[in-house]
């Protein structure tokens, strides 16, 4: 069998762990040839390929980003794109396709699936937002990132006497924000899921500076006011509808030196939260995902996903994995709550 395989979305400490393991498995143990696709969804769509064989994938366990290259195309939004899928997949003879993406990046191996063709998925996020698992590979990795810039910005904030905002990623889920706010001894942690009010927020600011401390304040790129829209660094959408986020650390900024009359600094760590090499977890995560992954192929489970539940890697359904985004449950944000101000 020759199985074909992509990375979509954006990149995420990990994914080249994955493409081993399921090389490091599937050729010796199936005797499968697997076909790398590059650029995400680009790599079937125009045929971009590049071969995966176990030399390809020495030495990839600590590298970070994906050796197959990523992109945000989706092939439902190109005239004829999954026809010319299909015709690709068929003329390049790849039996089995296995997706490593997001929810967008699943979302179209779900649809392809219902379109009978062979997909199986593995979940990839920083934002630990996919349904049916309990976390993504990526996800530790960015929350151990932030946390240090979060124990190192608490020095600098004392020194000056100034409020730091650290704006993470997290556009609909602030799973990120959430973990690395409470291990980061963050005096406010904002998140989408929780619009805000800037008085409050202000009043805790206030507060830490009367304790002589200096508040340390992280909010995730999607949070927005009670009173307000999210804050967008331009109306351009990318091809799955997405605005581009990006902001809301510097809006806080000039509102604390606004109503408090307090210095306040943004650090929005962007792109480094999901570069470099993976944490041990992560590894481990990744790992163990991409050999399950293509253990689905070998038992033909087409339409599901790879999932972690507890410690037991799980086989999900695409279309229930994809159906909605998991984001913080109420009660976990009060836990933190008793830390603010």
């Amino acid at each position: 069998m020759r199985v074909g395989v992509l990375t979509g979305g954006g990149d995420c400490p990990g994914l080249n762990a994955v493409l081993r393991a399921i090389v490091r498995k599937g050729v010796p143990e199936y005797g499968y040839s697997f076909l790398g696709f590059r650029d995400g969804w680009r790599g079937p769509l125009e045929a971009l390929t590049k071969p995966l064989d176990i030399p390809a994938v020495r030495g990839l366990l600590p590298r970070g980003g994906t050796i197959l290259g990523s992109s945000r195309t989706n092939p439902f939004a190109v005239e004829g794109g999954v026809e010319q899928i299909r015709r690709n997949l068929q003329d390049l003879g790849v039996d089995a396709l296995i997706a490593i993406g997001g929810e967008d990046t699943l979302g179209v191996a779900a649809q392809l699936h219902e379109m009978g063709v062979h997909v199986v998925g593995v979940p990839k996020t920083i934002d630990n937002d996919l349904a049916g698992t309990d976390y993504t590979f990526g996800f530790d990795t960015a929350v151990n990132i932030a946390t240090e810039a979060i124990d190192r910005l608490h020095t600098t904030a004392e020194s000056h006497h100034r409020a730091l905002i650290v704006e993470v990623m997290g556009r609909h889920a602030g799973w990120i924000a959430l973990h690395s706010g409470l291990a980061g001894g963050a005096s406010v942690i904002l998140i989408p899921e929780v619009p805000f009010d800037v008085e409050q927020v202000c009043a805790w600011v206030e507060s830490r500076f009367r304790l002589d401390y200096a508040p340390i304040i992280v909010v995730s790129e999607g949070a927005q006011p009670k009173d307000g829209d999210a804050v967008l660094q331009s109306g351009e959408k990318d091809a799955f509808g997405h605005v581009r986020l990006g902001g809301i650390g510097d809006y806080l900024a000039r509102e604390i030196e606004r109503r408090t009359g307090k210095e306040a600094r943004t650090t929005v760590l962007g792109h480094v939260q999901r570069g470099g090499t993976p944490t041990a977890r992560d590894r481990w995560l990744a790992t163990r995902f991409g050999l399950h992954a293509v253990a689905a192929v070998h038992e033909g489970q087409w339409g599901q996903m790879t999932a972690l539940r507890g410690t037991d890697i799980t086989l999900v359904p695409l279309s229930e994995a994809t159906k909605e985004l998991k984001v913080v449950d109420p009660g976990l944000y009060a836990e933190a709550q008793v830390f603010f101000g």
